[in-house]
């Protein structure tokens, strides 16, 4: 009689490798690594069929410390990686790692294109506002003002808000969490679910080169105020009682945090979380901690077709058609004669 061996379910120790974690004592890569290991455990894909991608930077050594295939790149162009071993084999579960400086500086222009042409895989950008493996210059999502070795009298460059980015590029999922948040594995198994590219922006403090940068949102004293958690149907709730809401100012087109009772303000004038509606997501995802909460959570979630969806139908199409000819192409459309 044959009997079905049943595997043992994988733990997240399987997925941890045999090298030494080496990120300074502190550092939110290690909260973020580890709930990338409590994750894949709880997903579909066979451990074989996993690939880690990264670029350069302290983030990017993520490869190192899983227990599954992977490649440490160059410095901004994992998104060309990740696209081309994608393309090459669909089959594997594609999990990109970057940073603030790696994807959006020098990696910007191969951001864009993998965001836009919506490859089915995974992109964690772990922001810590700061280039931490090069010793703590400013980085393209730095806040103005900011002191560091490249910018002593503070800089002036305005800060790049990459879920902005990201949907501005045509991206079709985009979530924001933080590095300790109890919830990241959630939001990862979302993206995950999502057949196309996913960005999931990563807030996580650099304890030697930028620490507390981040404190204003995510500190316990500020946290209730300062957080927007949202939850696609549900209101736009925030605050420690709830009683305060994000509204559409009609006359100018922006959103506004008001308060429950104040002013004639009902729960109806708050607006309901849609996560296929881009306008609210780019309004939501731009949402700083200023005068508004910073947006936690699946921000948009729209799928479409994916890159590989389009590469297999141009091969599929091209099976069984006429044989191409290299004399025929070279002689066709516009020739000089003498």
């Amino acid at each position: 009689m044959n009997v079905a061996v049943q595997k043992d379910k994988l733990k997240a120790t399987d997925f941890a490798s045999d090298q030494e974690v080496r990120w300074c004592p502190g550092c939110g890569d290690y909260a973020i690594l580890k709930a990338v290991q409590r994750t894949l455990p709880d997903l579909d894909t066979p451990k074989e069929n996993y690939v880690f991608i990264s670029g350069i930077g302290c983030s990017s050594r993520f490869p190192y410390y899983m227990s599954t295939y992977g490649f440490h790149t160059i410095h901004g162009r994992a998104p060309a990686f990740a696209t081309g071993i994608k393309i090459a084999n669909p089959e594997l579960d594609v999990w990109m790692i970057t940073g603030d400086g790696d994807g959006f500086s020098i990696g910007g222009n191969h951001m864009l294109h993998v965001l836009r042409r919506n490859v089915n895989l995974q992109i964690l950008l772990c922001n810590n506002e700061i280039y931490g493996l090069t010793k703590g210059q400013y980085s393209p999502t730095s806040a103005i003002g900011l002191r560091t070795p490249s910018s002593p009298d503070g800089s002036v460059d305005t800060p790049l808000k990459p879920l902005v980015f990201t949907l501005g590029a045509g991206a079709r999922f985009a979530a924001r969490a933080y590095d300790t948040q109890k919830t990241l594995p959630d939001i990862l198994k979302r993206a995950h679910e999502h057949k196309g590219t996913s960005l999931v922006e990563i807030l996580q403090n650099c304890i030697v080169y930028n620490d507390g940068v981040f404190d204003g949102v995510l500190a316990r004293d500020v946290a209730a105020e300062q957080q927007l958690h949202v939850e696609h149907g549900k209101p736009l709730l925030f605050g420690a009682e709830k009683n305060r809401g994000i509204r559409l100012n009609t006359r100018t087109l922006t959103l506004e945090a008001v308060t429950l009772g104040e002013k004639g303000v009902t729960e109806d004038d708050i607006l309901v979380h849609d996560e296929k509606n881009r306008a609210l997501a780019t309004l939501l995802a731009a949402m700083d901690g200023d005068d508004l909460p910073v947006a936690f959570g699946v921000i948009y979630c729209d799928p479409a077709p994916t890159y590989e969806d389009g590469i297999e139908a141009k091969i599929s199409a091209s099976q069984g058609a006429e044989a191409p000819s290299l004399d025929k192409l070279l002689r066709q459309g516009h020739t000089w004669q003498a």
